[in-house]
């Protein structure tokens, strides 16, 4: 079999980077090898988001340079996959007609048909809703210590403002001894985290038979051999139940840590968002969560300038960020996106400036709020898994890692720990990790 190259450009989120690395593993299985430099690649793929503008524009943005390329090598094959891909459908082919494949979200466990059918001459465009049927596939994973497994895909929640449901489709967990086959090949390789990924991680097994929920998955994981981890994410806040706490309480691979995205601390525009929860109630769900787990971390989404936003329903947010002691947030200014309500408000719609100016502010708390959540961990030991090791410029050597909780540490060391768990006296706190030294 001749041997081709492949390099795929990955935009968006961790559910992204999982779609990446199972592409790499079933094109190998036709004779694709991956490379890290585009200009060699016998197939280029963008894999793409489509949550902001910005990312869907900056996907367009780059096959645009590969088009350009392919005028002076014919035979280099391209492929538009992800999200935008899912929405745009055959649009794709109409903007960008030197595209080969276009590859529904859905359609993913496909690609290796597909590319059969373009080497044949063909060009295809497969954004089917229906779910393309999973089988057992080679997964090429980028070498580190987590392993992104997803566990499920889509949402039912329908967020105004949110695209979604619309390219990722409606909730569907994924079957649980392919989770779980997964889960021990990560671990065999070296993996020491397991990192389980759902837009909606909670809803987990509301389609497979009764009892087959997200603790109950996380009870088979936990009860594997070997010193891993194991998190969670992302948390649809009012889908945290008593069992899923008892689960993370009485599990020692799991770890103490939820995200949970609120996205606004106003009332009113929650509502709007069609989130199902209001301030009181998000409020009791952290306040339960730290009353009962030590050293919980809880981090959180926000969106600056939602359509319809007022300053004061804006300073909600910033009064809801330092209230709930959130350890960290993700943030950003809204961006409407095609075929979503809020989208369709466009009289309501908050000036660029404003949407700047504003969310500047939401990170200047996020930064507040973050510098006191590690302040709390001085003079702590916490035992931290190692991620990389490092020679900086000025000599200095370091190894950085992860608390149990999600906290970064960077620790002094002249030997290179990578997979291994030491324990650490933290010494500093910084706004976006802790400094420490091994005990």
């Amino acid at each position: 079999m001749e041997n081709k190259k492949v390099y795929i450009e990955t935009l968006g989120c961790q559910m992204n980077k999982s779609d990446a690395e199972r592409m790499y593993g079933m094109l190998e299985h036709i004779g694709y090898s991956q490379t890290e430099n585009p200009k060699e690649a016998d197939m280029l793929i963008i894999n793409t988001c489509s949550i902001r503008q910005l990312s869907e524009d900056k996907a367009y943005s780059q096959i645009g340079v590969w088009g350009k390329w392919k005028q002076t090598r014919p035979d280099l094959k391209i492929v538009f996959a992800g999200c935008v891909a899912q929405q745009g459908g055959v649009n794709v082919i109409k903007r960008a007609p030197y595209v080969d494949i276009v590859l529904g979200t859905q359609r993913l466990y496909e690609l290796p048909d597909l590319v059969k059918r373009i080497e044949n001459g063909e060009r295809v465009v497969s954004v089917d809703e229906k779910p393309f049927e999973e089988n057992d596939i080679q997964i090429n994973r980028v070498k580190g210590i987590n392993a992104w497994v997803p566990i499920m895909e889509g949402c039912n929640n329908f967020c105004t403002y949110c695209i979604v449901p619309y390219t990722r489709g409606r909730e569907r967990s994924r079957k649980p001894e392919l989770i779980i086959a997964e889960v021990k090949k990560a671990l065999s390789e070296g993996f020491k985290e397991i990192t389980l990924l759902g837009q909606n991680v909670d809803s987990y097994g509301k389609d497979l038979p009764q009892g087959q929920n997200l603790s109950w998955l996380l009870r088979q994981i936990n009860a594997l051999e070997g010193k891993f981890r194991i998190r969670f994410v992302t948390n649809y806040p009012t889908d945290i139940t008593d069992e899923l706490i008892d689960t993370v309480l009485e599990l020692g691979k799991v770890c103490e840590y939820f995200h949970i995205p609120m996205q606004s601390g106003d009332d009113y525009v929650l509502k709007k968002m069609n989130r199902r929860y209001d301030y009181t109630t998000y409020k009791k769900i952290c306040d339960h969560l730290r009353s009962r787990v030590k050293d919980v971390t809880i981090t959180s989404d926000f969106i600056a300038g939602f359509p319809g936003e007022t300053e004061e329903q804006f300073k909600n947010t910033l009064k809801a960020m330092s209230e709930l002691e959130l350890d960290y947030s993700n943030t950003a200014a809204y961006s409407p996106r095609e075929r979503t309500v809020a989208a369709k408000w466009t009289d309501l719609f908050i000036p660029e400036d404003v949407k700047t100016e504003r969310l500047a502010r939401l990170n200047e708390h996020n930064r507040a709020c973050c510098l006191k959540s590690n302040k709390k961990y001085l003079g702590r030991e916490m035992e931290v898994l190692i991620e990389n090791f490092e020679v900086r410029k000025n000599g200095d050597k370091v190894i950085t890692g992860r608390t149990r909780n999600n906290k970064i540490v960077h620790i002094p060391c002249d030997r290179d720990l990578t997979g291994e768990f030491v324990n650490v006296k933290i010494t500093n706190a910084r706004t976006w990790y802790l400094n420490g030294e091994l005990i």
